[in-house]
This record gives C-alpha cells, structure tokens and sequence, in this order.
C-alpha cells in the first residue's frame, strides 16, 4: 500500500506536509494541497483506516444480531440501519442468531472481541438469561435493543406498543361482529409475544367476551407450515370461531392457505388479522388484514440512539437510557369483513 512517506518523497516535502495537506489544513498553501491531492490519487493512496482507528479510538464498526436475515420485518430493519450507518461512515456486521441463546451469546463475545463501537440487538426467542447483555454494558460499550427486548436489562429500546396493536387487532374483530375469537400465539419468552397475548386477552374482557384458553394456540417456529397445522387445528378443535388474530403475516398466510384448501370462506365464515405488513400480506388471496409494523424506522431509530451514544461516551457525556415506541397501524384488506 502507498505510504505518507512515499507521497512526502515524491514530492520532496515532509510527512507532516502531506499529512496535513490531506486533512485540508488552511497552514499549507492551496497550491501544495492541491498537488499533494493530485500525487496521492495518481499513486492511489488509500488512508490507514486500521491506524486512523487506532488514534481516535474508534473501530468505526457496529455489530447487529437478529434472530432472522431472511424474515421481512427484520430486512426492512437491517436496510434502516445501514441507511444511517452509511452517513455516519459506519460499517455494520450482521449476524444471525437463528433464535439460538447459545450462539446469541457466542455472537456477543466476538463482536465485542472485535471491539465493535456499539451493539444492536433483537433477542432471540430462546433467551432467558440476560447475564450476556449485562457483559456488553459492563464492557463499556453501547447497546441498543429493538423489537425483542428484555425490560429488565438497562439500555436503550426501540420497540412499538405490541400490546396497544394486538389490542387494536383484536377489537377490529369484535367490532365486525366477531364472537369466538382464537389466538395464534408466539413462544413463552419473547416480551413481544407475551405483550400481544396480553393485548389480545384485555380487548376480550373489555368488550365482556369470556376468555377461554382452548382457544389460544401456542406455535414454537412461527412458520408457514406452523399456520397450516393450527389452521387444521382449530377446524377440528372449534367449528364455532369467527376471528383468529395470528402474531405473525407469515403464520396468518399459512392459515389462510389450509382454509382455502379446506374451503373455509374468508372472511365469511373466518375472519382473520395477521401482525407485520409483510409484502405478501398484500398479494395473498385474500390479501391480509394486518397491523403494520414499521420495521424501516426501527431499524433507523435504532442506529441513531446508538450512534448518539457512541458520541456521548467518546466525550465522556453522560449516557441516557430512553425508550422509543414507535406508532403502530392496522390495514384493513380482504381476510375482514368491512
């Protein structure tokens, strides 16, 4: 690689000249800037990012961990991030902890062993134990989490009002006239998935519709095909529900592809409300009323909080916590009756 040295040679000059030149600095004359910018180009000089790193104490790096690249809302989210990174000079490493706490925990010792300037997180579904994100605070470095997040932990959070939306969810059916109404549930742990049961369950009691737990169904994958057992399920279970509110557009599309195999009516005999805006939400038949989740913004949000805090900490600010909840709405399209 071409050196300050070498361009400093070329030219005659010193180290400091060049260096200072490069920086744009009002002491070197615009002549001798100019000239120096010219060589450095000729010779393709590439500034030492290892050692401008090492002297502003900056890795210029930010590690993502999610549970899934290829899960819609989790792409919008990472394309939110990089869209703020790259002002920012960031470069983000993302990995992917498959909803494993073993490799979320093993994915969280390299990127601080990496000496990463922050962290971004969505826990995955098997974490119970918050003694690895302790480790990233204790570290000193800035950690932000987003959607699936551990309350007890002190950081910052950027989530949306999961219970609010079921809620909002949930109250649609009642209000087209829903009566028996199940519930495709996420797994015990994640705080999200509990917060939608939750919202689920209170719009029940609040519009005096008993609660009944046979009708709340517990999936582990959150898969397509999970929604297309569930689908079965229920039919065998209670041919009686009008409405199913489903955590996940991905869950929610499998369902609604077992009804039509089965020819069940949406939403005549079913009424159905899946949770994301997922893009295929729009183009299943009958496209699927849902709540939108704006995962494009999180992702954004999340990296400006963070950013926000790398800056504070390298002027040795104080740093405060804040949680961010970002608003939720509901897109009414074929799977409810208007």
């Amino acid at each position: 690689m071409v050196t300050l040295k070498q361009i400093a040679e070329k030219l005659n000059i010193s180290i400091t000249t060049v260096s200072k030149a490069l920086k744009d600095y009002p002491d070197v004359s615009k002549k001798t800037r100019k000239l120096v910018r010219e060589t450095a180009s000729m010779l393709h000089y590439k500034p030492n990012s290892f050692a401008v790193n090492l002297r502003t104490k900056e890795s210029k790096t930010i590690g993502l961990i999610i549970p899934e690249i290829v899960h819609h809302f989790f792409s919008s989210v990472i394309k939110g991030i990089i869209s703020q990174a790259e002002k920012k000079g960031y470069l983000v490493i993302t990995l992917q902890s498959n909803e494993s706490y073993e490799l979320e925990k093993q994915q969280i010792e390299l990127l601080l062993n990496k000496r990463v300037d922050g962290i971004l997180i969505s826990l995955a579904n098997g974490t119970a134990d918050y003694k690895h994100l302790s480790e990233i605070i204790e570290n000193d470095t800035p950690l932000v989490m987003f959607d699936k997040i551990a309350k007890v932990v002190k950081c910052s959070k950027v989530i949306i009002d999961d219970r609010k939306a079921a809620y909002k969810a949930t109250q649609h059916l009642i209000d087209i006239g829903c009566k028996r109404i199940a519930h495709f549930r996420g797994p015990l742990l994640p705080q999200n998935s509990i917060d939608r049961f939750l919202g689920y369950k209170q719009a029940l009691l609040d519009n005096n519709i008993s609660y009944d737990s046979s009708l709340v169904y517990l999936l582990n994958d959150m898969s397509f095909e999970e929604g297309k057992f569930y689908a079965n399920q229920l039919l065998q279970d209670h041919k009686d529900v009008d409405g199913i509110f489903i955590n996940t557009d991905l869950v929610a599309i499998g369902a609604i592809t077992e009804f039509n195999k089965q020819g069940i009516k949406i939403p005549e005999q079913i009424n159905i409300v899946g949770f994301s805006n997922w893009f295929m939400a729009s183009v299943i038949s009958p496209s699927l009323t849902t709540i939108n989740q704006p995962g494009f913004d999180m992702g954004k949000k999340a990296f400006k909080i963070l950013y926000k805090e790398i800056k504070d900490k390298k002027e040795k600010k104080s740093i405060v916590y804040r949680d961010e909840i970002l608003e939720t709405d509901l897109v009414l399209r074929e799977s409810t009756k208007n």
